[in-house]
């Protein structure tokens, strides 16, 4: 079995990962929109491919599986989740597996308002959140919120446009300029499409900051949780992490994942602050925080391997070792 893993920028890792889990059965192609990928250089045939929001990118895409005999793409960036998730059936009926969750699945996490309203309903904490500097106000006088807070964007990812604020007059005038700027980021197209209601304000989180990897298998089940507590960030991801056994968050990971039903790894950001656990973000794909998990002895390109080809994963490969640190 081929494998094709879509806009791969700097996730060499996974590159080898599939290349150990395929052990001489297939080959790991690699494509990106720019030549300088790091994960390009050590795929076994590289694809230079236009940008995600061209119109001919799906159909690049496919061309290549078909002339490459791939029967597995991984897609990795957020936002061509989307677009594979909506034309999923024009990629499977060429007899490829599509390790994609559904269109609710991808609209929920990539729209952190409508996140966090499903985490709440499933009955989970989640940062207060609010759209305007006016209800931030009404909230501090009721003494419901208190600074430092958050700006983000609503549908944004590797913390472009957040901002930090510390009192009402730089909350305002941050907003103003943190919405038109946002309009000039990579995520500009997707805050377009609500662009009055494109940015959140959202209460500060203190605590200890753990990343899941929430892994379903290919039907939506939910298989395992691995949990690491965070170390360092670097440029929106993890940059140290050490892998923990936490009974807690493994319970609110497995929950996320049976009630949601994604597909595949789904990467989960969590505060814990005493005994309460916030969770802040879902982004179902390959997250910055699986390598930790698989130095530690996680194998999930070898688990999606087998269920593409209707086989039983071997136990070992959905077990991490605690104590793990890494960088």
């Amino acid at each position: 079995m081929n494998v094709l893993l879509t806009s791969v920028g700097r996730s060499n890792y996974l590159i080898e990962g599939f290349r150990s889990a395929l052990n001489g059965r297939g080959s790991v192609f690699a494509a990106d929109a720019s030549a300088d990928a790091p994960a390009l250089q050590e795929a076994d045939r590289a694809f230079i491919v236009p940008l995600i929001n061209q119109p001919d990118y799906l159909d690049i895409i496919l061309d290549i599986c078909r002339k490459q005999k791939v029967g597995l793409i991984i897609p990795l960036h957020e936002l061509e989740l989307p677009l594979f998730a909506e034309y999923r059936e024009h990629v499977v009926k060429d007899g490829i597996t599509l390790v994609i969750s559904s269109p609710y699945v991808i609209d929920t996490c990539s729209d952190k308002w409508a996140a966090n309203n499903f985490l709440k309903k499933i009955g989970l904490n989640v940062p207060r959140t609010y759209f305007t500097p006016e209800k931030v106000k009404i909230a501090l006088e009721k003494k419901e919120l208190s600074f430092p807070l958050v700006i983000k964007p609503r549908r944004g990812m590797a913390s472009i446009g957040i901002e930090y604020v510390e009192d009402m007059e730089e909350l305002e005038l941050t907003f103003r300029l943190a919405k038109k700027r946002v309009m000039r980021t990579s995520i500009a197209e997707i805050s377009a499409i609500d662009q009055d209601l494109c940015l959140l304000i959202q209460e500060y989180m203190n605590g200890e900051e753990f990343g899941l990897d929430v892994i379903n298998d290919l039907e939506g089940r939910n298989v395992t949780v691995f949990v690491k507590q965070k170390l360092a960030m670097r440029a929106g991801e993890t940059d140290r992490a050490v892998t923990v056994r936490h009974e807690v968050l493994e319970s609110l990971g497995e929950k996320i994942g049976n009630k949601l039903g994604h597909v595949g790894n789904m990467d989960c950001d969590v505060f814990v602050d005493g005994k309460d656990c916030y969770v802040l973000e879902m982004n179902p794909r390959f997250g910055g925080g699986y390598p930790f998990s698989h130095l530690a002895g996680a194998d999930i390109p070898a688990a999606i391997l087998a269920w593409a080809e209707r086989k039983k994963p071997a136990l070992d490969w959905l077990n991490i070792k605690p104590g793990i640190c890494s960088s």
